[in-house]
């Protein structure tokens, strides 16, 4: 069965066919590591993640790359202001390497509670100055820059295809309705490839290069990064939606200038978390952390689930309300598995009949796109389906759960109850074995105030957490 995925570049679903058969090389930009991610930045990354399961999915074999970007990404995409990493050390009192290294990890953290998986490569711009020196030499040799007293810029009116990737409308409409300060700039969508270092002063992070002592512009290090560790030409690139009008457009361009490629062949961008009316956003100064939603008792798998309700090509309007409508749905779909796993009891059986047409539509969903909301629909009609075998149903679950990435096989064993639940219940065990009903109630309700619910059951008693607002 075919993947379909909906390539930016070309503005239409296209069936993925990878350079290499059997393999897939996947690039996603990762985060500015200047603050905490916000839940809007996460919503990103969920969906490549999906993207990734669900080529492995197919049986194709991902190389993933994801930057953490530590330097050179200033505070306009117009190449004003401060960098970001600078402005952060400033606020907390840190050095630029320290924050980078506090930020890096956090953001680590926060896949890991997504379980999300961790790309093949992580790859910070400072450790990639090199490369990024080398792929704006080619650039140079090529024709393609020019010097100004700030820095090196790239000149776009020398590449007639600069732009396809965000419209040659949109182009021409930042060109005619640009705000900013030009200064020696020649056209509005130059862009910096080097920096050079303030005069009479000093950065945290500057580096020594053949134009002058100063510090990579924000897009080179794509360019350089992947091509160093997935070629010059590769399969997938993605991004946030906001990533298409400058940071890929030049990363496109400035790849063409040095290699001749238009860096990759399928271009997918996630759409906006929204709070309200707007797109969740830093430079608002209020954003949500998933460490808070973590604070107000919800798993981070219901956030998940949240996202995968919403298909990643449209925008995702966030409240409590719909989150806790996720954490519910995730609780009972988990004990909808709990259920499952006490009457599959745990026996290897032949595949039934029925299977395949699941597996069949579970595959057509994931395939179309990415389609997680009728994935997540096919799941729920699986677990109804009295045709199929327990067997079988459990075995499907945990099939699809290797896309899904809820976690759902994972449910309390003997080995993750704390010990004195353990005894509790096996003391409850004996109780109900002597058909001592007063005390079997008296230690379930114990076990209810230390967070624990008893379920019983034809295999026997199970015991499992609270649900949300239980």
């Amino acid at each position: 069965m075919d993947i379909k995925l909906y390539n930016t570049l070309n503005r239409t679903k296209e069936v993925f066919r990878p350079i290499r058969p059997g393999h897939a090389g996947l690039y996603t930009c990762g985060p500015t590591v200047y603050d905490y991610a916000h839940i809007g930045n996460l919503r990103t990354y969920v969906f490549e993640d999906a993207l990734r399961r669900v080529l492995e999915y197919n049986g194709l074999a991902v190389s993933h790359v994801m930057n953490i970007t530590d330097v050179g990404h200033l505070e306009s995409d117009a190449d004003d202001g401060e960098d970001k990493m600078e402005k952060g050390a400033r606020r907390t009192g840190k050095t630029a390497w320290q924050i980078a290294a506090e930020y890096t990890a956090a953001f680590q953290d926060d896949l890991k509670s997504l379980n999300i998986l961790a790309p093949t490569v992580w790859c910070k711009a400072t450790d990639h100055i090199k490369e990024q020196v080398e792929t704006i030499r080619l650039i140079e040799r090529n024709g393609y820059i020019y010097r100004t007293s700030d820095g090196i810029y790239f000149d776009t009116a020398k590449l007639p295809s600069y732009g396809a990737l965000a419209g040659r409308a949109n182009i021409e409409g930042i060109q005619a309705g640009s705000r900013v300060e030009m200064g020696e700039k020649r056209t509005a969508t130059d862009f910096a490839l080097w920096k050079f270092s303030p005069k009479g002063g000093q950065r945290q992070m500057e580096w020594d290069s053949p134009w002058g002592k100063g510090f990579p512009g924000w897009h080179i290090e794509c360019s350089a990064m992947s091509a160093k560790y997935l070629g010059t030409l590769f399969d997938i690139h993605c991004g946030g939606e906001d990533h298409i009008a400058v940071h890929h457009t030049n990363e496109i361009a400035q790849t063409e200038a040095a290699y001749g490629t238009r860096l990759a062949n399928y271009w997918l961008h996630g759409f906006f978390l929204q709070l309200g009316e707007e797109k969740m956003a830093k430079s608002s100064g209020e954003f949500l952390q998933l460490r808070l939603l973590v604070d107000k008792g919800y798993d981070p798998l219901a956030y998940r689930y949240f996202c995968l309700g919403g298909h990643y090509r449209t925008q995702l309007k966030f409240s409590w309300e719909s989150l806790t409508a996720a954490q519910k749905a995730l609780e009972n779909l988990r004990a909808e598995v709990g259920r499952l796993v006490l009457a599959a009891g745990g026996g290897e059986e032949p595949e039934g009949p029925a299977a395949a047409a699941w597996r069949e539509k579970f595959k057509a969903a994931v395939n179309d796109d990415l389609n997680m909301p009728q994935a997540l629909a096919v799941l729920w009609d699986l677990l109804k389906d009295d045709a199929a075998t327990a067997g079988d149903r459990l075995s499907l679950v945990r099939e699809f759960d290797a896309v899904l990435g809820l976690r759902l096989i994972d449910l309390p064993s003997g080995n993750e109850i704390p010990p004195a639940l353990a005894a509790l219940l096996e003391r409850r065990k004996q109780a109900r074995a002597g058909k001592q009903w007063a005390e079997s109630d008296r230690l379930r309700d114990e076990m209810a105030a230390h967070g624990y619910i008893v379920e019983d059951g034809p295999g026997g008693q199970r015991l499992r957490k609270k649900r949300f607002g239980e």
